[in-house]
């Protein structure tokens, strides 16, 4: 699976129950990683271990459930901004990440160390041990990264470009590309397609490497009713220019996927996606429930005959 965070997590919820943990493998987006304090925080990374190991905040998808806010607090009397939240059971994976990197491991090490502390037997990868980091750039505020862009200004402003940053001194982490090559399934949930699952894609290799497996590859429309369920896509995809529809996300993975999910809502698209290419599938694609996850990844599943 590509992973970008909260929408990623929600699906995998399900999926994890209809697979053996070592059948399954997550390429997680990095270009949300960040700085604060000192420390690296790897937000969809730490989203996705939350998650497998049940330990993640239910209503809000990210963080640690029932966690305190103790030590940022503290925080705030030594730094101005403390706008980001990180919580006190939170802080300690940063703290580890970021003293195994300065010891000299890569990301991919430390992710598959992290994930081993929480007990966890699926594979977890970032997508590159390189730096590349997402940039919006707002008619209000200019270029901002994309955490800033997210959690500070809280997503407003038109978003007029989007930069991936250091992409072109960037390679996939190790065993990413071969995962992808030998995969019963590649899937794609309902992540932001711009900077969720675009970072991944942009990668060298990917997008190729999954047009030569187009008939194992299913995607899951994030939007629904004219809406994302969460996050800021729709201003996304209408401010670079992109139908804010499923039939606008079709577009941008036509050429490498071959099954596109969308929910009850937007019957209406199925003959405009099917014209695309893809196999149009209505399913109920809001997983309010780890339920309603689980019967959306049996339908995906099902559909590639996994």
């Amino acid at each position: 699976m590509l992973a970008g965070g909260v929408g990623a997590a929600r699906f995998l919820r399900g999926l994890c129950r209809l697979l053996e943990p070592e059948r399954l493998t997550v390429v997680v987006n990095t270009g949300d990683d960040e700085t604060f304090f000192g420390l690296h925080v790897s937000p969809d990374l730490d989203t996705i271990t939350y998650t497998l190991a049940g330990v993640a905040h239910r209503r809000r998808g990210w963080g640690v459930r029932a966690d305190s806010f103790h030590c940022l607090r503290a925080l705030s009397r030594f730094y101005p901004e403390t706008w980001f939240r990180l919580g006190d059971r939170d802080l300690a994976t940063h703290i580890f990440r970021t003293h195994q990197l300065r010891q000299g491991r890569s990301l991919t090490e430390v992710t598959k160390q992290v994930a081993a502390r929480f007990g966890l037997r699926q594979r977890i990868l970032p997508m590159s041990d390189d730096p590349v980091r997402t940039f919006v750039r707002t008619d209000r505020h200019g270029w901002l990264p994309f955490q800033a862009y997210l959690v500070r200004e809280r997503a407003r402003g038109r978003v007029v470009g989007i930069e991936f940053r250091g992409l072109e001194h960037a390679r996939c982490a190790p065993g990413v590309l071969e995962a992808i090559e030998a995969a019963d399934a590649v899937l794609l949930p309902p992540s932001n397609p711009l900077v969720s699952i675009g970072p991944i894609l942009a990668l060298p290799d990917v997008r190729s490497l999954l047009r030569s497996r187009r008939n194992r590859v299913a995607a899951i429309s994030p939007i629904v009713g004219g809406h994302p369920i969460k996050g800021p896509a729709h201003r996304m995809l209408a401010g670079l220019g992109h139908e804010v529809s499923p039939v606008g996300v079709a577009r941008l993975y036509a050429d490498f996927a071959s099954v596109f999910v969308v929910d009850s809502q937007d019957t209406a698209s199925v003959h405009s996606i099917a014209g695309l290419g893809l196999k149009p599938v209505v399913a109920n694609t809001v997983m309010s429930t780890v339920a309603r996850s689980e019967a959306l990844a049996a339908r995906v599943l099902e559909e590639l005959r996994v």
